[in-house]
C-alpha cells in the first residue's frame, strides 16, 4: 500500500501550485484554467512535483520511489483532486456493484454475480477523513452543496459516475457509507432480456405498455434492480416527448442521453438550510410539473408524501408516467401506497384506493434471485383493474412467477388494455382461452 501521508503532502503542494497558476491567470486577465485543459496542467504539476520529491529522495541518500509506486500516487493525488480519492479505484472497478463502508478501515464490496460481499481495503486513513471525503463529494454534487456534519447526519448524492450514495454520521458509532453502482446507464429492454432479468414475451409486453402511454409502477425490494428496469422502460419513450424527471438525489441519468432524450428536464429535491430555509420536497416538485408542460412524469422514487400528489399528476393528463417503490411483494405495493397517503395526508383507505384505480395501470414487481445476492428477474406484472369497498384495489396478473421465479404470461385471464396494448405492437403468444382473438 502506498504511504498516504506522502500523498496528502504531495497532493497539498500540487494543490497550492494550480492555484498559483489560476491566480497568475486571473491579474493577468488571462482564462482560467476548467475543464480538460486545467486536468492536463494538474497531471503535468503531479509529474514535476514526484520528479522533486525523488531528487528530494536521491540528494539526502534515500531510496527514490519504484516507477509503479510513483503512478499509484499520481493517481491517488489526482483522484483527490478530482475523482473520489481512494474510492475511484473501486468506482472504476466495473463489476462492482455495490460498497458499504463501516468506518474507514471496514470497507465490503459486492460484485456482479457474486453471492457475498468480500473485505476491500481501507478507503481513508481514519473516520475523520472519510467525513471528509464525504463532505468533499457533497460540495460538488447535485445542483447544490449538501451539508455533512453532526447537525446534518445523514446525506444522499449522485456521484459523477452515476452511482448513488448515502452516508450517515452521529447516530452510528462510526461513520458509514453506501455506495449503490449502476453499471448499466444507457440500458434498454433487450439488454435486459440478454442479462436474463426477463424473456422475450415480458420485454415485449413492456415496451407496448410504455408506447400505449400507461401508468405503471416498478416495485421491489432493496438494491432489487428498480432503478435499472426504469431506465430500460424510459428507453422506450419517443424522443420527440417531453420528460420531467423528479428525485430526492439525481440517479436515474436520463438528461445526461441527449439522443434517446433529448427535451428532459431533471429536478432534485433540496434539503433546508442550517437555518431551516430554503427546503424543496419532491411533492413539492411533482405538483410542478404540471406547469412545465410534460408529455410524461417520472418520480425516481416513492418514499412517503409525494405519493398523493404522484397519483394526482398519474391521473390529471400525465399519462405514461413512471415510478418505483419499495415493496416485498407485487400486491403490498397497493398496501405500500396506501399506507403513505394515509400518514402523508389523513386520507381514507376508501379513497386512496379509488385513487390507486384511477392512477395506475400496471405494477411490476422485480426481485433478486432467491439465492442470495444474484441477478435480477422480473417476476410478476399486474393489471389494475379498479376497486372495491370491501377488497380494496382489485388487479389481475397478466404475468406470475413460475417455480424459478420467471415472469410466465397467465392466459386464462383476460388483458383489459388488450387492444391498447396489440395497437403499440403486443402481440400476445396463442392463447387456448380465446382471449386473444
Amino acid at each position: 500500500m502506498i504511504d498516504m501521508a506522502l500523498v496528502h503532502n504531495l497532493h497539498e503542494q500540487v494543490g497550492d501550485r494550480v492555484q498559483a497558476e489560476q491566480n497568475r491567470r486571473r491579474t493577468a486577465g488571462t482564462p482560467l484554467l476548467s475543464g480538460e485543459a486545467e486536468r492536463q496542467y494538474t497531471r503535468a504539476v503531479i509529474t514535476d512535483v514526484i520528479r522533486l520529491h525523488n531528487e528530494h529522495l536521491l540528494g539526502s541518500g534515500a531510496e527514490v520511489l519504484d516507477p509503479s509506486v510513483d503512478d499509484e500516487i499520481s493517481d491517488a493525488i489526482f483522484a483527490r483532486m478530482y475523482g473520489a480519492g481512494r474510492l475511484q479505484k473501486l468506482l472504476d472497478d466495473d463489476l462492482i456493484e455495490n460498497i458499504d463502508i463501516n468506518g474507514a478501515d471496514e470497507v465490503w464490496i459486492s460484485r456482479a454475480g457474486e453471492e457475498y460481499q468480500e473485505r476491500g481495503e481501507p478507503i481513508a486513513t481514519n473516520d475523520d477523513e472519510l467525513v471528509e471525503l464525504v463532505q468533499m463529494l457533497a460540495s460538488y454534487a447535485g445542483l447544490s452543496s449538501r451539508p455533512f456534519d453532526s447537525a446534518n447526519p445523514h446525506l444522499d448524492l449522485q456521484l459523477p459516475d452515476g452511482s448513488r450514495l448515502a452516508a450517515v454520521m452521529s447516530v452510528t458509532q462510526r461513520p458509514a457509507v453506501s455506495i449503490r453502482r449502476h453499471r448499466l446507464h444507457n440500458v434498454n429492454l433487450q439488454a435486459l432480456v440478454d442479462n436474463d432479468t426477463m424473456s422475450d414475451e415480458v420485454a415485449a409486453f413492456l415496451r407496448a405498455v410504455v408506447r400505449a402511454r400507461f401508468n405503471v409502477v416498478i416495485a421491489g425490494g432493496t438494491n432489487g434492480g428498480k432503478t435499472t428496469l426504469l431506465r430500460a422502460m424510459a428507453a422506450e419513450i419517443d424522443p420527440r416527448e417531453r420528460i420531467v424527471t423528479i428525485e430526492k438525489a439525481f440517479e436515474l441519468g436520463l438528461r445526461q442521453n441527449a439522443a434517446r432524450h433529448p427535451n428532459c428536464v431533471a429536478m432534485e429535491s433540496r434539503i433546508p438550510n442550517s437555518e431551516g430555509a430554503g427546503e424543496v420536497s419532491v411533492a413539492q416538485l411533482v405538483k410542478r410539473t404540471l406547469r412545465l408542460n410534460p408529455d410524461r412524469v417520472i418520480v425516481g422514487e416513492v418514499l412517503g408524501d409525494e405519493i398523493v400528489p404522484m397519483l394526482n399528476a398519474m391521473s390529471q393528463g400525465n399519462d405514461g408516467s413512471l415510478s418505483t417503490i419499495h415493496a416485498d411483494t407485487v400486491r403490498e405495493t397497493f398496501s405500500r401506497i396506501s399506507s403513505y397517503a394515509q400518514q402523508a395526508d389523513g386520507l381514507p383507505r376508501l379513497v386512496v384506493h379509488e385513487m390507486i384505480a384511477g392512477a395506475i395501470d400496471f405494477v411490476v414487481f422485480i426481485a433478486r434471485d432467491r439465492r442470495g445476492r444474484g441477478r435480477r428477474r422480473i417476476r410478476s406484472i399486474l393489471e389494475v383493474n379498479g376497486y372495491d369497498d370491501q377488497i380494496g384495489v382489485s388487479a389481475s396478473e397478466v404475468f406470475t412467477p413460475d417455480d424459478d421465479g420467471n415472469a410466465i404470461r397467465v392466459t386464462d385471464v383476460p388483458v383489459a388494455r388488450e387492444v391498447e396494448l396489440k395497437a403499440a405492437g403486443w402481440e400476445p403468444a396463442g392463447d387456448p382461452w380465446g382471449w386473444t382473438s
